[in-house]
């Protein structure tokens, strides 16, 4: 749903859990729309909320990291 402002009500984004996410690489290289890597090479999400019916796709990125750093987050516009 898309509020008065232009901006999604609600969606989803990455997060990771940097105690976790051992510096391997592979969210970024997979799926650099989502991710950079830092200046020692471990993962920075980039700010981008996707839709809901993206879980999916989202959820094959989770299943790369071989450390399971990575998890999606319910986040709403408020």
């Amino acid at each position: 749903m898309t509020s008065i402002s232009g901006k999604e009500d609600t969606g989803l984004r990455f997060r990771i859990d940097t105690d976790l996410c051992a510096g391997h690489g592979r969210c970024y290289a997979l799926d650099p729309d989502h991710f950079e890597a830092d200046d020692v090479g471990y993962a920075v999400v980039l700010d981008k909320v996707e839709p809901a019916a993206k879980r999916g796709d989202m959820q094959d990125i989770v299943m790369a990291c071989p450390e399971g750093a990575i998890l999606i987050e319910d986040v709403s516009g408020d």
